[in-house]
């Protein structure tokens, strides 16, 4: 039994539901897949026509990025004129190296750049912040200062994969402390259009496998904008993390350096109440911070104000001697108290 033939119409409002239709007549239009730096062959992007038909000698532009189709080859390695719609192409041309997922047109050189110069002027002005630039070696002294919190990156790297397993370790760096932000990333060299993003958006660039071209130098020695390349991937990760670890507010937790018993309280007019002490542990420094202790309860905690042998200011009294101890703004002293000497200590990350 023969099946029954369906319409044309059918076939066309099926096609516009699922949006099937493309007119290979129209202005190319195709998605960036893939793309990459090779060292022969330049900038090479993988793209998927969507609609029209992408020939050799046509002006393109994907982002910021513009150029004019050099070469296509398609997926046997041949080179072919044009590539129509839902043909994916290797095209050969760009001026560096555009970003996957990126819409790829074809247009004319000047409506092409002109494209991309206000798409770059847009990106500038959304990430613009503070015009003060920022190394990772003087990181530590901006979060002391509170002038950031938020450490910005610029990465370029040689391949696709690379960028987003660098972007991926990156902001896993991220705590409650110090954010990563990845502003802006991208395959091939660093150029003159990344060192303004970063200077804008006061961030440091990192690139791997790549250099910046001549105008890139340039351009970061104006602007003071900070460069780091690498071959490998844990360094990079390995300075962002140490420069993170500097930008966190320290912790510190107690170390207790010695207690001394009161035996006995001179009082002197002029001064206060001196305790005449014995240190039976550990050591009091001068700098030391210390408690009061009566029955173990805490009467007093704060600094002191002096710590002396006999006559004479010291720097500290170890354990089995005896010393007055005076405190800070404090005299309500009795024989038997303990006091207890103690420093904060850094810890570190």
């Amino acid at each position: 039994e023969k099946l029954p033939v369906l319409s044309e119409k059918y076939y066309e409002k099926r096609s516009e539901i699922q949006e099937l239709k493309a007119n290979p007549d129209a202005t190319a239009k195709g998605t960036i897949v893939e793309a990459q730096l090779d060292i022969g062959r330049g900038p090479v992007a993988t793209v998927l026509i969507q609609n029209g038909t992408l020939r050799v000698g046509d002006s393109i532009v994907a982002g910021t990025i513009t150029g004019r189709v050099r070469a296509m080859l398609d997926d046997k390695g041949q080179k072919v004129e044009e590539a129509g719609p839902s043909t994916p192409i290797e095209v050969l041309g760009f001026s560096s190296v555009p970003a996957a997922s990126d819409i790829m047109y074809v247009a004319d050189d000047r409506l092409s750049r002109k494209v991309a110069a206000d798409r770059m002027s847009q990106i500038r002005e959304d990430q613009t912040k503070s015009s003060q630039m920022v190394t990772l070696d003087d990181l530590f002294n901006k979060i002391d200062e509170g002038k950031l919190k938020d450490l910005n990156i610029v990465l370029k790297a040689d391949v696709q994969g690379s960028v987003e397993a660098m972007k991926q370790s990156l902001l896993k760096l991220t705590n409650e402390e110090v954010r990563v932000n990845v502003k802006h990333s991208g395959v091939g060299a660093i150029s003159e259009s990344d060192v303004i993003l970063a200077s804008a958006s006061n961030a440091i660039i990192i690139g791997f496998n790549v250099r910046p071209d001549a105008k890139g130098r340039t351009t970061a020695v104006k602007e003071g904008v900070e460069i780091r390349t690498y071959r490998i991937i844990y360094n990079a990760i390995e300075d962002i993390e140490k420069a993170i670890k500097g930008m966190l507010k320290p912790i510190y937790e107690e170390a207790v350096q010695g207690h001394a018993e009161i035996r006995n309280i001179i009082k002197v007019t002029s001064i206060g109440n001196i305790a005449g002490s014995y240190v039976t542990d550990g050591l009091f420094t001068r700098n030391s911070s210390v408690r009061l202790l009566r029955d173990s309860v805490i009467i007093y905690e704060g600094s002191l104000s002096s710590l002396r042998r006999f006559k004479d200011d010291v720097k500290e009294v170890k354990q089995g001697f005896e010393c007055g101890i005076t405190l800070e703004k404090f005299n309500d002293i009795k024989e038997g108290d303990i006091i207890e000497s103690f420093i904060m200590k850094e810890i570190k990350r």
